[in-house]
């Protein structure tokens, strides 16, 4: 009888999101009488949950060999498959393929639909997707969401569409990607799927939003995600890549301090036992942050530990090769970068560091290229912080080439986006323009305001290599133009 009121406890505790506490009880039941395999999937769950990852692979190791011993080889193929994903997403690829053998061994003799079927399909089109082809990935993504839907898993067809919706994003189809994500982000919030399939999903989409350009959804899933994690005092995994989530946001909108305090929590959590492999991607925005504020020794050290982590550090580091004046190192790395990226959306990013690089290495003509390329990515995918960045760049090769008057309205524009987006730290670098334009053309009162206007964000932001192009004079309305590059 204590066995059935520990059992009953611990599922109570467990749909009620509290982690620990379900996780004790399960461990006093399991103690007493032998589990369900729903009950040791679940009580696997709640260890990888409150950060026990080897205790998550045990427990799903015993749930499938459970599953077999009932005769479900699906079930047990799927305890399979979440332990290679376990294993995947720590970087561990062969302990990985031996889960995914087993899978695969569990159901050959099985030709009926299940979940198991869906995520090996899935794992599948993830490689795909990363190896490049968009195409191919968007193709076995669909398949393996036909089959969820013909099982009715829903945490199955969760994964399924997160991957479509990357895929679909990739390709440039991006507002029928994030429509994708939005749909399957229903059912998560609806406490559908299970809870670690909905702490990647939360991740997915937010990441999914920052490649597709679109700071506000981007925010409203952070803040979704972060009241997730608030309403789960227990969960250990997901905090900090929220925190590299809302670090991004807060870095954009101009609150630096409180940005660098969330990404330097992120790189402690991240890179603790078991090192998760957003911990790359963390020590790249703390890099960012570190150059942006001008510390380019530590943005050096930061872009460092975010390449051993394999996060790719373009253009971030050939932004700081520029701001420490090695050109010939920032115009190798960005080549580099954009020789490897194929696909649209990724490209954008790179293609507005290449034109500053390249203006500031008088290659007007690599410039324009990259603008070109820039301008078509932007209206392609119809975002308004793509348009600032096409804009700036357009802008600033103009008034490179001399033309202040067809700048100025080109740059107004971007400072209107850069508003827009509420990103101040860019908007004070489209102004710097502005005021180059119209020193130019001989208006100094009109640059001089533009420039105060810009130096006072600066000094606001704590942009070190912002306010010191002002105290060397080169952006002053009586000086000689300078690089148009980021500050």
């Amino acid at each position: 009888m204590a066995g059935a009121d520990e059992l009953e406890k611990a599922r109570k505790a467990y749909a009620g999101n509290e982690w620990r506490q379900a996780r004790e009880a399960y461990a006093v039941a399991a103690a007493r009488a032998v589990l369900e395999p729903d009950d040791l999937e679940r009580l696997a769950r709640t260890a990888l949950l409150t950060g026990d990852d080897e205790s998550y692979l045990d427990g799903l190791s015993q749930a499938s060999r459970a599953w077999v011993d009932r005769g479900n080889q699906p079930r047990a193929a799927e305890c399979a498959c979440y332990a290679a994903m376990n294993l995947i997403f720590r970087g561990e690829g062969g302990p990985a393929g031996g889960w995914l053998a087993r899978a695969q061994e569990l159901l050959s003799d099985d030709d009926t639909d299940c979940a198991a079927k869906v995520l090996l399909r899935g794992m599948h089109a993830v490689s795909i997707l990363q190896a490049g082809d968009g195409h191919a990935a968007h193709e076995r993504f669909a398949e393996a969401l036909a089959i969820a839907h013909r099982c009715g898993d829903p945490s199955s067809a969760a994964m399924a569409s997160i991957g479509l919706g990357q895929a679909l994003v990739a390709l440039g189809r991006v507002t029928e990607g994030m429509a994708r994500l939005d749909d399957m982000m229903l059912s998560v919030v609806a406490g559908e799927v299970n809870p670690i399939v909905s702490g990647i999903a939360y991740c997915a989409v937010i990441g999914a939003c920052h490649e597709a350009f679109d700071p506000k959804r981007a925010g409203d899933w952070t803040r979704a995600l972060s009241r997730w994690c608030e309403s789960q005092p227990d969960l250990v995994p997901f905090r900090g890549q929220c925190l590299v989530h809302r670090a991004q946001i807060m870095q954009l909108r101009g609150f630096w301090p409180d940005a660098m305090e969330q990404i330097d929590e992120a790189c402690t959590q991240l890179s603790a036992p078991p090192r998760h492999p957003a911990v790359g991607a963390a020590y790249y925005e703390q890099a960012e942050l570190y150059r942006l504020r001008g510390d380019l020794g530590q943005a050096e050290r930061s872009y460092v530990l975010a390449g051993e982590y394999g996060k790719e550090t373009q253009p971030g580091l050939a932004l700081l090769r520029l701001a420490q004046g090695r050109l010939d190192p920032a115009r190798a790395g960005i080549s580099r970068a954009l020789a490897e990226t194929t696909e649209g959306p990724s490209q954008a990013s790179l293609l507005a560091a290449a034109v500053d690089i390249a203006i500031a290495a008088a290659d007007l003509d690599g410039a324009q290229s990259a603008a070109i390329q820039l301008t078509g990515i932007a209206k392609a995918l119809d975002s308004i912080l793509l348009t600032a960045l096409a804009a700036h760049a357009d802008g600033a090769l103009l008034l490179a080439r001399g033309d202040s008057t067809g700048a100025l309205p080109v740059l107004r524009r971007a400072w209107n986006a850069w508003q827009d987006v509420d990103a101040p730290y860019f908007a004070a670098r489209a102004r710097v323009l502005v005021g180059r334009a119209c020193r130019d053309l001989g208006d100094l009162d009109a640059a001089r305001m533009e420039l105060d206007a810009a130096r006072a964000v600066f000094g606001r932001l704590g942009a070190g290599p912002g306010l010191e192009a002002f105290r060397v004079g080169g952006v002053g309305p009586t000086r000689p133009r300078q690089s148009c590059g980021l500050p």
